[in-house]
């Protein structure tokens, strides 16, 4: 049996697909890769489809060896020039601490071999749900063969500013909240994760102290506890919350999320209208 054999699996790693999508009103996160670009290239470059199980590597520290040889490619943190490459028969993937940013993706070709849990293959670290954790010894099943061949890299997305749309209790806030959002910087604080992205910085001022009735949340949305300090919902969020909600990060900027670490900066900016 082809497998990838876990030496170490660092300080978080997780098998991950596109996620579960359309079952938050069962209760049921999304989870899914935090860095979405980095994720689908990685697959792209070892010639599986884009919803194929690969691996979100946190802080790198990971070490597997390859029992069968495998084409392998690793994207995201640290990774500019990316490519599928061979590894032979009893031979190491390693992916050290990375120098800027924080989750690289692994791809096999073929896939990592797991059973889906309500239709995806991705790990939910708020609930569980999923395939367990990666820890070390784990081994994990290889798919079929692939078909790398070889293609332009795409320019992934650049980072800037997380473009915001309008939340939903603009009633809960002073006015001119979101613009005061935008002309701050927040830094990442180190209790930041899969569930969200936490931040330190001016206070977003609320208009009273009532709080919401727990309601439907979605990816993105950035909500604001009695702190004033912004959080903004990643992949594996809960299905509903009661904090008002200022603002929605736009979907093509999440990614950065995935990749920002304790203490760099954040900026926010408002949606241009087309």
């Amino acid at each position: 049996m082809s497998v990838l054999r876990v030496e170490s699996a660092g300080p978080l790693t997780t098998l991950q697909d596109r996620g579960r999508i359309g079952l938050a009103h069962l209760g049921v996160p999304r989870a899914g890769a935090l860095d979405r670009p980095a994720a689908d290239l990685a697959n792209r470059l070892v010639g599986n489809p884009a919803d194929a199980a690969l691996l979100e590597v946190t802080l790198g520290g990971f070490v597997a060896r390859s029992v069968a040889g495998a084409w392998v490619a690793v994207t995201g943190a640290g990774h500019d020039h990316p490519r599928a490459q061979w590894v032979e028969p009893g031979h190491v993937v390693e992916i050290p601490v990375p120098s800027r940013g924080v989750r690289s993706y692994v791809a096999v070709g073929g896939g990592f071999q797991v059973d889906a849990v309500l239709g995806s293959r991705s790990t939910d670290t708020l609930a569980w749900v999923g395939p367990p954790q990666v820890v070390d010894g784990s081994e994990l099943r290889l798919g079929g063969s692939a078909d790398p061949r070889p293609m332009d890299v795409p320019r992934l997305p650049r980072p800037g500013p997380l473009r915001l749309h309008p939340g939903p209790h603009a009633g809960f806030f002073d006015a001119g909240a979101v613009a005061a959002l935008c002309a701050a910087t927040y830094a990442v604080r180190p209790e930041s994760n899969r569930v969200g992205l936490r931040l330190e910085g001016p206070p977003v001022l609320r208009r009273g102290e009532d709080e919401l009735p727990s309601e439907g949340m979605v990816l993105g949305a950035v909500q604001v506890p009695p702190d004033g300090q912004p959080v903004v919902l990643l992949a594996d969020h809960p299905p509903t919350g009661g904090y008002p909600v200022v603002a929605v990060v736009h979907p093509d900027d999440l990614w950065q999320c995935a990749q920002l670490r304790p203490g760099e900066p954040v900026r926010f900016s408002t949606v241009r209208a087309a």
